[in-house]
């Protein structure tokens, strides 16, 4: 909110550098980072007092055990970024529509998650909230987030318009209601569930969330300029530049939470983060008229949770036809397959750290090429 005091500029002519998206995203990440250093040590240490670690017994054994034992590590690091990108974001984004959307959708989703994670530090189990619980406070917050966008008329017409990479033009220009609030539903739970399958590496969801952060923070700025956005043949969406601003906090908090998660890692970011950043990801994709193309930057999540599914899929149809059920992969999500392959974690992190980054950049030239 600091950027108001550009309000003043004629008493104070400073005041006037807060009008820009630039400048304010740069403070946001800074500012993100610090409340990120400042606070973590605190942080772990006070969820170490509480002994609030995954406490249950891991049933992966043999060569692999030492590798992932990852027991007694503080969970619930969620907080951690949710802090930074919150508080960072409330100083330096210019509240409207879309940044008020995405922050109550980052904030519903980080209590859903906390409360998952509770659960299992306080029962010492894998089974926190029940999947039902969890989908009905899913589909409330997806709800709320889409009838508050509809609603505004900033908002309510543009948010309705379905936009495909390599289009000059919307696809749909009007989506029906309900066919937008099952794809925005999908998107924010499928991003959800991928990021959460992709944080099993020290380092690793956190690293490929800051790479789809930054591009998604070039997007939503060329979707908030009107001369960018005619220039790539986008949709000009006003107000979206905001989500610059946050999608800067998130960078600056992904690198403050990756000092403590890089190997060997001090803290975990639990469902409280995984859960919430999918969904952060997911609605800002919608917002700045970017949904597929975040199939492509969010490469990484996709293939995560796709060999999982892929995984599962392959084990129930080979036990129909044989009875036994075999695996596509050596274990799935897809990391772990590496690790069974005899890939050090952090060879494995870096590598799709790599990838991550090359996913991005393809994302980015789908802004040019139409």
């Amino acid at each position: 909110m600091l950027s108001l005091l550009s309000a003043y500029e004629e008493s104070f002519g400073p005041l006037r550098i807060l009008r820009y998206i630039t400048l304010r995203t740069l403070l946001a990440a800074g500012t993100a980072a610090l409340i990120g250093f400042v606070i973590g040590p605190w942080l772990i240490a006070h969820l170490r007092r509480l002994k609030f670690g995954q406490h249950y017994d891991d049933d992966r054994t043999g060569e692999l055990a030492s590798r992932f034992d990852k027991k007694n590590t503080p969970t619930m690091g969620g907080l951690l970024i949710f802090a930074c990108v919150f508080g960072s974001s409330l100083l330096w984004a210019t509240p409207n529509v879309w940044v008020v959307v995405a922050l109550f959708v980052y904030a519903g989703l980080t209590a859903v998650g906390f409360r998952d994670d509770y659960l299992k530090v306080v029962r010492k189990s894998r089974h926190g909230i029940s999947s039902g619980a969890k989908i009905f406070w899913q589909t409330v917050i997806t709800a709320l987030a889409l009838a508050a966008l509809l609603m505004h008329p900033t908002s309510a017409t543009k948010i309705r318009e379905l936009w495909v990479p390599f289009v000059k033009y919307p696809l749909v220009a009007s989506m029906p209601i309900a066919a937008l609030a099952v794809f925005v539903y999908l998107w924010i739970v499928g991003f959800s569930n991928a990021i959460n399958l992709t944080d099993g590496l020290d380092g690793l969801a956190i690293g490929c969330t800051i790479t789809v952060a930054l591009t998604f923070g070039i997007m939503a700025y060329a979707a908030g300029n009107v001369k960018i956005a005619d220039y790539l043949l986008i949709s000009f969406v006003p107000g979206t530049g905001e989500l610059t601003v946050v999608c800067g906090a998130l960078v600056g908090a992904g690198l403050a939470f990756l000092w403590y998660n890089s190997h060997p890692a001090e803290l975990f970011m639990g469902d409280t983060g995984s859960l919430a950043l999918g969904g952060l990801l997911g609605i800002i994709a919608f917002m700045v008229q970017q949904p597929l193309t975040l199939i492509i930057i969010g490469g990484v999540f996709v293939w995560e949770a796709a060999s999982v599914v892929i995984q599962v899929g392959y084990f129930k149809a080979t036990r129909r036809i044989d009875g036994e059920g075999r695996r596509f992969f050596l274990m799935a999500p897809i990391h772990h397959h590496f690790q069974k392959l005899g890939w050090p974690e952090t060879k494995v992190v870096l590598r799709f750290w790599i990838l991550s980054l090359i996913f991005a950049l393809a994302g980015l030239a789908t802004l040019k090429i139409r």
